[in-house]
């Protein structure tokens, strides 16, 4: 098993590099398919052996080769994030194969979308329909029996923040809402879980903004989909427990 998790990390920091590359073209309307690399400061192509994930910033000590430009540490911190996910998900799902490889492709997803939140305040559709193919196509032949749940998961979460959205426009957008759809298609009952801890963990951010910058705080506005991927990792990792812990509690 350990072998397993340990090739689930490098496959997760390929992963991991494959969603910062994502989240810089699709939004700019480049093909994800080509050209290679390019270095954002001067344009030159990066090498293959630039390219490599983590070990290359480090060898580099974060700097372009071409140009000695300053590399983001969040190129490495993001490919280290979804190799230790990568890992986790395999741990957590150990026993239920097909279910383990639709919380990879989940993980990558959610990888994409919080970057392009944070940098451009936009969750591409592309991204969220690739992701929704690639799950069902996954699940349709290994639970097919889940996928009316699944379904039923994704309207209900999708119309809970659709309507949080009709009621404060400002704060919710409809990516959001296509995002909270499309998590409940991969998670299921497990959605529940995820929305709450989202919500949770928003809230407690806009608190402590207007502890801090007080009246001023409410003209900032912050993107909820990094919460709402937060959210859909502990879906993933606990959102089941957490439903049957609710259940025979209540």
């Amino acid at each position: 098993m350990a072998g397993v998790i340990a090739i689930a990390f490098l496959g997760g920091l390929v992963a991991g590099s494959f969603a910062t590359a994502v989240a810089h073209r699709v939004p700019r309307g480049m093909s994800i398919a080509g050209p290679r690399s390019e270095c954002p400061a001067c344009g030159a192509q990066i090498a293959a052996y630039d390219n490599v994930p983590v070990l290359s910033w480090v060898v580099l000590r974060g700097r372009a080769r071409c140009c000695g430009e300053r590399i983001s540490a969040g190129y490495p911190l993001t490919e280290l994030a979804v190799g230790a996910l990568f890992a986790t998900t395999v741990a957590v799902h150990w026993d239920d194969p097909a279910e383990a490889a639709i919380g990879l492709v989940f993980v990558t997803m959610l990888a994409v979308v919080t970057l392009t939140d944070l940098e451009r305040r936009v969750i591409p559709n592309k991204v969220l329909l690739a992701g929704a193919i690639v799950c069902v196509a996954i699940a349709a032949p290994t639970d097919p029996g889940g996928l009316p749940e699944r379904a039923i998961a994704a309207a209900a979460a999708g119309g809970l923040l659709f309507l949080v959205a009709l009621a404060h426009p400002a704060g919710m957008g409809l990516g959001d809402v296509k995002l909270a759809a499309t998590m409940g298609l991969f998670l299921g009952r497990a959605v529940g879980p995820a929305i709450l801890v989202a919500l949770l963990a928003g809230s407690l951010v806009g608190l402590a903004m207007i502890a801090r910058h007080g009246a001023a705080a409410r003209k900032q506005a912050i993107p909820f989909g990094p919460f709402l991927a937060l959210g859909g990792v502990a879906g993933l990792l606990a959102g089941e427990e957490m439903v049957d812990w609710y259940l025979s509690t209540f």
